[in-house]
């Protein structure tokens, strides 16, 4: 109920939950607004240096659990969300600015908003038909994860140990993706997923909120076989803040977020980094990174370690941007050249269901 919630307000002592984002935090992360130099009094000229302000692009999660009674009604629950996201953005137009293009989003830096698209989380959300993925394209969805923390039918999740990957459908839901300019996220899917997927699209591809394998051996990590394949697919990884992904235990530093931002970028370079938080989507976050409002201090910390200014633009927004954009090419590209297709297959039984973590 929108109408019980002022996001204007600070909200980490709010509506009995310790929210981690709202409006006063996210400009004090400096999150959206006009790209300049900004010196933070909280931070030393000599720790800090000047920080980047670099405009995010904010991804708001349409999301339901792939194990959830009633998930024959995930479709009907993915429109609910994605029509609260719409909502927010509605209510609060001096803050956010509806984004479903490249364009849109260069448009929110002049007129100091945060653009604001919507991803859909979890390929359960489409019930194996190409024509409601199409549809959810058409009502603002940019990415999809393919799994959340159960096979679909088609992919299979990080928590399958089992050597299955994409089926033949998978290919397709992909390809379709490409075609419709939707981001394919990887974000949730096993090693052998990740593989075909990066086998089979034609343009870059997101991990929208996963980290390194090598710092913390969880399935939900990106390994380095796949981190070298990055550059010759063009693809981002959006590095995740929780805890259990970051050290494989409950409790994590910022710095330990930086050092899996370093890893990504020793294997892959610093044109294949993001930041994926996943706020709000997390119950423990990092010592230094508490909520929205500590981005700088991250960014902070990546300056001290010898990133440029121009290598903290590209984490912060840049890089997201031109995956964008390059999808928007080959968008364009396949619709000239492939017709859409109407496929539909049927859920299978017994499809697994374990935790994330």
């Amino acid at each position: 109920q929108l109408g019980d919630i002022d996001l204007l307000k600070n909200t980490s002592g709010q509506y009995g939950v310790a929210w981690q984002t709202d409006i006063p935090r996210l400009r004090a992360g400096h999150v959206g607004g006009q790209v300049q130099p900004i010196l933070h009094s909280s931070y030393s000229a000599q720790q800090l240096g000047y920080f980047y302000s670099c405009s995010f692009v904010q991804f708001w999660s349409a999301y339901m659990g792939c194990g959830e009674p009633h998930r024959e009604d995930a479709t009907r629950t993915f429109l609910d969300q994605m029509d609260v996201i719409k909502r927010f953005v509605q209510n609060y137009t001096s803050t956010f600015l509806w984004a479903t293009t490249s364009k849109d989003m260069e448009l929110a830096v002049p007129a100091n908003k945060i653009a604001s698209l919507i991803g859909v989380e979890g390929g359960h959300a489409i019930s194996s038909s190409l024509g409601t993925l199409r549809q959810l394209y058409e009502l603002g969805a940019r990415y999809m994860t393919l799994t959340h923390t159960c096979n679909t039918p088609w992919a299979h999740s990080s928590t399958d140990t089992t050597s299955n990957g994409l089926t033949d459908f998978g290919r397709r839901v992909v390809l379709e993706m490409n075609r419709l300019g939707m981001l394919v996220d990887i974000s949730h899917v096993n090693n052998y997923t990740m593989s075909d997927v990066l086998a089979t699209s034609k343009a870059p591809v997101i991990f929208s909120h996963s980290s390194a394998y090598a710092l913390c051996n969880n399935s939900r990590n990106v390994p380095d076989n796949i981190l070298m394949k990055m550059p010759a697919n063009g693809g981002v990884v959006m590095v995740n803040f929780y805890p259990g992904f970051i050290n494989c235990s409950s409790t994590a530093s910022l710095e330990q977020v930086a050092d899996h931002i370093d890893h990504i970028r020793s294997v892959a370079g610093v044109d294949h980094i993001g930041i994926g938080a996943d706020y709000d989507g997390i119950d423990r976050v990092p010592y230094g990174l508490e909520d929205v409002s500590k981005y700088p201090a991250l960014f902070a910390e990546l300056l001290r370690r010898g990133y440029s200014d121009s290598d903290v633009a590209k984490v912060a927004r840049l890089n997201i941007i031109r995956v964008f954009q390059e999808a928007e090419e080959v968008s364009i590209k396949l619709q000239a050249e492939v017709a859409p297709d109407n496929t539909l297959i049927s859920p299978q039984p017994n499809q697994t269901c374990r935790p994330d973590f």
